[in-house]
Parts: structure tokens; sequence; C-alpha cells
């Protein structure tokens, strides 16, 4: 068979060159295959290969876009290898100056250009379309409208009015010109690959739904970035869900400031009175939804809490937290790490221009 595939390719050469003797048409057909050719003017070029295409119209559009010299040329290059059935579909890249065996290389390996965009842990879906706006794959409207299309996760969370809370934070490769329903459904498949049976079966046997369990995670997220710290903030507010005492989650009150338009970076005493379902200063339980999108940990951390009787907790202002089982410990804290601390670093900040004038 592979006899057969090269004595048409060398046809296919006699055909190209058959101005010359036919031994000299072959020897400078498989020269010319050897050979790295570029005629693009810019510095890349693009081709889209569609599914199904022949070897015919895949010549045809690398030498259209001057990535190979010729058609035929790259045919007879692509009966010689025998790969004809094994180029890949997608849109590729061009830099360099390539042979037609190295074309039928990237193609065959399938090199299919993509860009990457990393979604952080702990973003809202409204953030995360800013993001996807900035790196210029779409605009944010866009990714927010298809972030509307909750059918892909009805049947864990019939519920859902959006995405919020399902879309996986990850490092994404997309080709150029992904729409955002595509970028979307990998978001949501990789969630449902993260949110696997186990945790399923988890949250089943605590009472939990898979909203309210995905809900807790993002309290958990938006909480704390230290991984050992992520189990002991979850068993805090899965211990208050048991005896209904408030989440007073300070997130959920940013989450609802966000969506009424009037978060400024601060938190003051009167936004915790803030008429929203998202208050849980006000309201008991857990919040209606997730208010972000959390991480494998958070998730994992939410649903398997560490074995503490902990109620209450404050920032260490450095990422830390303190954690407290009574009211009187949890004051003391606060007034440790909250009140104090920046009673100091007013009274130092109040030093520095006097120390500033002497000099």
């Amino acid at each position: 068979m592979i006899a057969v595939r090269r004595f048409f390719a060398i046809i296919v050469l006699v055909a190209i060159f058959a101005g010359g003797a036919a031994a000299a048409a072959v020897w400078l057909g498989w020269a010319r295959m050897h050979e790295p050719y570029r005629n693009y003017a810019g510095s890349e070029q693009f081709v889209t290969i569609r599914q199904g295409a022949g070897s015919a119209e895949i010549g045809r559009r690398l030498a259209a876009a001057q990535v190979v010299s010729d058609a035929r040329l790259f045919r007879a290059a692509l009966l010689w290898t025998g790969q004809g059935r094994n180029l890949k579909a997608g849109e590729y890249r061009f830099d360099r100056p390539l042979s037609p065996f190295e074309v039928i290389d990237v193609l065959v390996r399938g090199e299919v250009y993509a860009r990457r965009i990393t979604f952080p842990e702990g973003l809202t879906i409204e953030e995360m379309s800013k993001l996807y706006e900035s790196h210029d794959f779409g605009s944010a409207r866009a990714f927010v409208t298809a972030a509307k299309n909750v059918e892909r996760i009805k049947d864990l969370d019939p519920d859902a009015t959006d995405l919020e809370g399902y879309l996986f934070p990850e490092t994404y490769a997309l080709p150029r010109e992904t729409p955002a329903s595509r970028l979307i459904d990998a978001m949501v498949d990789r969630f449902r690959v993260v949110y696997d049976d186990r945790m399923r079966a988890r949250a089943v046997a605590d009472g939990l739904t898979a909203r309210q369990g995905v809900t807790l995670a993002t309290l958990v997220e938006k909480e704390t970035g230290k991984a050992d710290e992520r189990p002991i903030v979850a068993a805090v507010y899965r211990n208050r869900l048991k005896i209904g005492m408030a989440m007073q989650a300070d997130p959920t009150i940013v989450y609802a400031l966000e969506k009424a338009h009037r978060y400024d970076g601060n938190i003051r005493r009167e936004d915790l009175a803030l008429e929203s379902p998202y208050n849980t200063y006000k309201y008991p339980g857990l919040p209606p939804g997730p208010i972000a999108s959390p991480g494998k940990a958070s998730l994992e951390a939410a649903l398997f809490p560490a074995d503490v009787a902990y109620l209450y907790f404050v920032s260490r202002n450095d990422g830390s937290h303190v954690f407290a089982r009574t009211l009187a410990q949890h004051n003391a804290n606060v007034r440790k790490f909250q009140v104090d601390f920046f009673r100091q670093q007013r009274q130092l900040e109040a030093r520095q221009p006097r120390q500033s004038r002497r000099r």
C-alpha cells in the first residue's frame, strides 16, 4: 500500500514538472517538498481547515494563504506520507517558513492555534466578563448573556437563574473568535467534572442541595485564600447553620452592593441594613445562591469541613484569621486584631508627618 501511494506521488510530481525529463521532475519535486516556504505578507498567517475537508481543498487553502507554494505539491507530499486521513480540523497559525512535509506534521499533530485565559477563583460572572473582554475574546455583554443559559445546570440546580457559581475557575485555551457560549459550556463542563459523585453524595448525606453546597463554598472562597483555613471557615458556617445563627458574612454584603451598583470598595455600618436577600446580617441562613465561582479546594471544604466547634473568626490583617468558640473570645479577638490594631496604625500615621518635619 505504501508503494502504491508513493507511486502515485511520483506521478503527481511528474505532472507538476512535466517540462523536463521524468527523473529530473521527480528529483525537483522531491527537493521542493523538503524546501521551507513562506510568501505571506505579515508576520503570521492563519488558515482554517474545516471539519471533513478533503486533501484537495486543504491544499488549495494552504496555497491561497501562501503557506505552501503549490496545492498539487502539497498533495504529492501528503500521498507520500500516507497521512491524508489524519489531518485535524481547526484554525492554524503559521509564522515561519515550512516545507510541505512540515506543514503536514503540524496538521497531523493538530497544533490548532489557541489563546489562553485564566479565571482566578472567587470571581463573579460580572468580573469574569470584564476579564473575557479585556483579553479581546469578545464583549463582556456576550459573556454575561451566555452565562444566563441555565439549561446546562438544571439537573443540579433547578432554581438557578444564571450560572453564578457554576463557571469553574481555571485556564482555558480558546481558538480565535470562540463565541462566549462555547467558553461558558467548557466552564460548566469543567465544573461538573470537579463536582463529582463523591461531592454530590456528601451533599445529599448532609441534607444540602447542590445549590446550597456551592453557595457555602463561595462563602469559603471569598473569606480566605489560605488552604489550611478553608475547612475551618466552612465549619464555622456549618456550625452556625446548625444552630440557626446568622451567617453575617461580609462577602454577601459586598455581593449585594455590587448587584445594586453601590459598592465602592468599603462596607459601612449602614450597609449591614441593606435590603437584599443576599444580606446575611439581615436574613438568616445561606444567601439565595452562589456569590462567586469557587475552586475545587473550597468545594471540598464546604462539603468536608473541619471537625471544630468554632462559631466566629476575625482577620489578623495578614491574610489569616483567628477563630473563637464563644462571643466573649471573639470580642477579645476583635479588640486585639481590629480595634487596637487600627488605632495603632492611625497613631503611627499621625507621627510620621512630625518626624518628616524634624528632618
